[in-house]
């Protein structure tokens, strides 16, 4: 709303600004015995205003660095371009009226050979200035303190969610507990896969983008984290993962995601990566060799006499020998451990010393 309040005082300040150039600079030219003179400058100056304002409004990408490299590259242009005409104008001034006769020059040249130098050199600096900011802006560092075109980030870098972690629905659950100190950030394009994947013929697809949005709605409420939704361009037609690193890479931002092949291409082009499956191992409570769990065996394994149970974080428990004790607590002694990138699985063996154990509820 400010933003259009801004461009409505602009336009009604250009207005005024136009009435009073058309009105002086009609008069002087001859216009203004026509009657349309005052009314094409005012035409005419309008437009520009107009043009510029339609094009603050489509071009939503702007990006403060790539403005001041701009700026800096021409300034840069310009100053380097003033002293080069400085220091060789006066040899193209000799050049020129030992060489170039000066009937010729009155008839043919109003520019002089050291201006037309000078503007040639200033217009060639100026594009070589700009393009060698532009290319190297994210390590570029000027000499004056403080200055700079890199990114300064304040606080931590945002997360990015995409649409497996909302789905998982484990990032509302950490959110809760106040852990995320920084900004979470929801693409528009993500919400857009989650309400399409909800629509789904697909009762269990459907069931899973509704979950999404109750995560998302979660996380609106909760007041332990700052969450924003982030606008994108409408026609962008790009893959969701690609716009996931391209969105990473331009906020310098975190992508949290539990896709393993988005993973590994956002590591690819050097954009940091959370997954929330790490991020549930790191959590779970350590299990030890040789400890003894209290634990519930509910089918069989897929071995010959093996028992399946689970801890109260989810982890698996594998016991040996353990197919006749299906339904009932047993007490286990911890004989290996194994790690994957689907979690963790715990092996263990009956303990038929039947000591005391250290129920899995206490151990968290």
């Amino acid at each position: 709303m400010l933003l259009w309040a801004l461009r409505g005082l602009f336009l009604l300040i250009l207005a005024g600004v136009a009435a009073r150039i058309s009105s002086d600079f009609s008069g002087m030219m001859g216009f203004a015995a026509t009657g349309y003179g005052a009314l094409i400058f005012f035409g005419g100056i309008m437009g520009l205003g107009v043009l510029a304002v339609l094009f603050d409004v489509l071009y939503r990408r702007k990006e403060i660095g790539s403005i001041s490299a701009v700026y800096f590259g021409v300034l840069i242009g310009i100053l380097l371009g003033h002293l080069l005409g400085l220091a060789v104008g006066p040899t193209l001034r000799m050049i020129e009226l030992s060489y170039i006769p000066s009937d010729f020059r009155a008839a043919h040249s109003s520019m002089s050979l050291a201006d037309a130098f000078s503007l040639v050199a200033t217009c060639i600096l100026c594009y070589i200035c700009v393009s060698v900011i532009l290319q190297t802006k994210d390590d570029f560092r000027f000499i004056i303190p403080y200055v700079e075109f890199s990114r300064q980030l304040k606080g931590v870098q945002p997360l990015i969610l995409d649409t497996s972690v909302i789905i998982d629905g484990r990032i509302a659950d950490i959110a809760d507990t106040g852990l995320l100190d920084q900004n979470v950030l929801i693409p528009k394009f993500v919400l857009d896969e989650l309400q399409l994947i909800a629509d789904s013929s697909d009762k269990l697809r459907r069931n899973r983008g509704r979950r999404g949005l109750d995560v998302v709605d979660r996380l609106q409420k909760c007041r332990r984290i700052s969450l924003n939704f982030h606008e994108g361009p409408p026609d962008d037609r790009r893959e969701v993962d690609a716009r996931l690193i391209e969105l990473a890479k331009e906020v310098n931002g975190r992508l949290a995601t539990n896709d393993l092949n988005l993973a590994k291409s956002a590591k690819i082009q050097s954009v940091a990566t959370v997954s929330m499956h790490e991020v549930s191992n790191a959590a779970k409570p350590p299990v030890m060799h040789g400890e003894v769990l209290s634990i519930r065996l509910v089918r069989e394994g897929e071995e010959p006499g093996q028992g399946i149970g689970y801890l109260d974080d989810g982890t698996m428990v594998v016991a040996e020998m353990g197919r006749n004790f299906v339904g009932q607590e047993v007490n286990l002694v911890v004989t290996s451990i194994l790690q994957t990138n689907a979690g963790r699985m715990v092996f263990g063996r009956i303990d038929t010393r039947n000591p005391e154990p250290r129920a899995a509820s206490q151990r968290r």
